[in-house]
């Protein structure tokens, strides 16, 4: 099974990345772009047998993938077309 874990500052982080990126855009003539925030995916492949991903990517996160001082995640089990 896939699994997707996606890491973003938390609201009240600063955000360089994504304001640099923000000016990127602007500068291109995106001007309706209000504001971006830049985070990491995480695709990660997990044994089919495990009985609850969730809580261990969880841990992954919590563990390595996320600080979580500054980082806040969400995980999403990605399903296999039928």
């Amino acid at each position: 099974m896939k699994a997707h874990v996606t890491v973003m500052p938390k609201s009240q982080v600063l955000d360089p990345q994504g304001k640099a990126v923000l000016r990127g855009l602007h500068s291109l003539g995106f001007s309706q772009v209000s504001d971006v925030r830049q985070g990491k995916v995480f695709t990660i492949t997990l044994d089919d047998t495990l009985a609850n991903p969730e809580a261990v990517l969880a841990d992954m996160a919590k563990a390595l993938l996320a600080n979580p001082i500054m980082d806040v995640f969400h995980i999403e089990i990605v399903k296999d077309p039928a």
